[in-house]
C-alpha cells in the first residue's frame, strides 16, 4: 500500500509541469501545530533537512508553530537528521507522574518539565540555530490582548470563549482577543502577508529564543502561558497554532521575502486549517489561493488506518493509555517506525517525479 499523498497548488503544478521539482525552488517549509501528530513527519523531516534540502546553498524560511517551531528549531542545528531523532524519542517518551487522585497532570507541572527539557534540548546550541548560515526561523506564538492579556483562573476562560464566538463570525476579527507574534532571525521579512490577521515579528535572541519557543507550544489549560517574551510586547503568549494551526499563511503574496518560489509542507493530513478554533468549522478547511505555490506530502489515509489504533498518534493517547506509559511508547514507535515509508516513497518520487501521482491541494 502507498504511504505518500502529494498535493500541489495550481502554480506549484505548473512549476512542476515545466521545470520539475528541485531543492533550489524550496523558498518556505512549514511546521503545523498538532501536537504527537508531528510525530509521523520525523522519517520526511530527516530526509528533506538532512540530505535533500542539504545539496543546496540557497536561504529557506522555516516557519513553525508549536511542535511545528520545535520541528523547524531542530531543522536548524548542525546535524538536524541526529537532532530530530532525538526530538522523535524525546517526545515519545515523555511522562507526567500524577499525584494521588490526580486524573490528569497540573499545567505548572508540565510547563515545568516541558520547559526542563527544551533546556536541555538546545543547551549551548541556541547559537546553531540563530546562525545557521541559510535558514531563516520563525516562531509563531499567539499573544493575549486585554482579557487574555494575562492568564487568571476566571478571565482566561471566559476571554477564550469570546475569541471562540468572535471567530466563528470572522477569523480576522478575532484579533480583537489574540495576536500573532513571530520570533524571526534577526534581519529577515516575513515569508508571508500579514493582511490576513493582526501580526507583530520580533527579533529572535539568546534570551528569548527558548520562552518563545516553549511559548509557541503552550496549549492553552494544559500549560500555562509564557508571560512577557523578552523583546515582545508585554503580555501572556500561548500556543501559534490557536491563532495558526495549520499555518495557511499567504505565501505567494507580492510583499513577502523574496527568493525560491515554492513552499514545501510535510504535514500529516491534506486540510491546511487555518486557526486551533477553527477545527470545527469545515468551510474554513478549504485551499486558498493562499497555498496556489505550495506541495503538500501527508500520508494517504488508508495508510493511516494500518497503524496502531488505525490513525495517528494524538493528545488522546495520553487518556486512552493513562499510566500505561509503555503501551503508549510502543504504538508511537510503532508509528514513527512505520513513517519511514512516506520519505522512501518522497525520495523515489523526486528521482521519478510522476505528474499522475500530483493531487490537486
Amino acid at each position: 500500500m502507498k504511504a505518500l499523498r502529494i498535493y500541489a497548488g495550481p502554480k506549484a503544478r505548473r512549476h512542476i509541469e515545466q521545470n520539475g521539482l528541485q531543492a533550489k525552488d524550496i523558498g518556505v517549509v512549514p511546521g503545523a501545530a498538532g501536537g504527537p501528530k508531528g510525530l509521523i513527519l520525523g522519517a520526511l523531516d530527516r530526509f528533506i533537512f538532512g540530505e535533500w534540502l542539504a545539496q543546496t546553498d540557497h536561504p529557506v524560511h522555516l516557519v513553525g508553530a508549536s511542535i511545528g517551531a520545535w520541528r523547524m528549531a531542530t531543522a536548524c542545528l548542525k546535524d538536524p537528521a541526529a537532532g530530530f531523532l532525538r526530538l522523535e524519542d524525546d517526545y515519545i517518551h515523555q511522562h507526567y507522574e500524577l499525584q494521588p487522585g490526580q486524573k490528569r497532570p497540573t499545567a505548572d507541572r508540565v510547563s515545568e518539565q516541558f520547559g526542563e527539557s527544551l533546556k536541555a534540548f538546545y543547551g549551548g546550541r541556541v547559537h546553531e540555530v540563530l546562525q545557521h548560515p541559510r535558514y531563516k526561523l520563525h516562531i509563531v506564538t499567539s499573544r493575549g490582548r486585554h482579557m487574555l492579556g494575562r492568564e487568571h483562573k476566571l478571565a482566561t476562560p471566559l476571554g477564550y470563549l469570546g475569541a471562540f464566538l468572535t471567530n466563528s463570525l470572522h477569523r480576522k476579527a478575532m484579533g480583537a482577543w489574540l495576536e500573532r507574534v513571530v520570533f524571526s532571525t534577526p534581519g529577515v521579512k516575513l515569508p508571508f502577508a500579514t493582511g490576513d490577521y493582526r501580526t507583530r515579528q520580533v527579533d529572535l535572541s539568546e534570551d528569548n529564543f527558548q520562552p518563545a519557543l516553549q511559548a509557541s507550544c503552550s496549549i492553552p489549560f494544559v500549560l500555562r502561558s509564557v508571560h512577557n517574551v523578552p523583546g515582545g510586547p508585554p503580555g501572556a503568549y500561548w500556543d501559534g497554532g490557536i491563532t495558526d494551526y495549520h499555518l495557511h499563511l499567504n505565501y505567494g503574496a507580492k510583499d513577502a521575502a523574496g527568493g525560491a518560489c515554492l513552499v514545501l509542507y510535510p504535514h500529516f493530513q491534506k486540510s491546511v486549517v487555518p486557526g486551533w478554533l477553527d477545527k470545527g468549522l469545515k468551510w474554513r478547511h478549504k485551499a486558498t489561493h493562499f497555498l496556489d505555490n505550495m506541495v503538500l506530502l501527508a500520508p494517504d489515509p488508508d495508510w493511516v488506518k494500518t497503524l496502531p489504533n488505525a490513525k495517528l498518534p494524538d493528545r488522546q493517547d495520553f487518556v486512552r493509555y493513562g499510566p500505561d506509559m509503555q503501551a503508549r511508547v510502543k504504538a508511537w514507535s510503532a508509528a514513527t517506525a512505520a513513517s519511514a515509508q512516506l520519505a522512501e516513497e518522497w525520495q523515489e518520487w523526486l528521482a521519478r517525479p510522476d505528474l499522475g501521482q500530483l493531487g490537486a491541494l
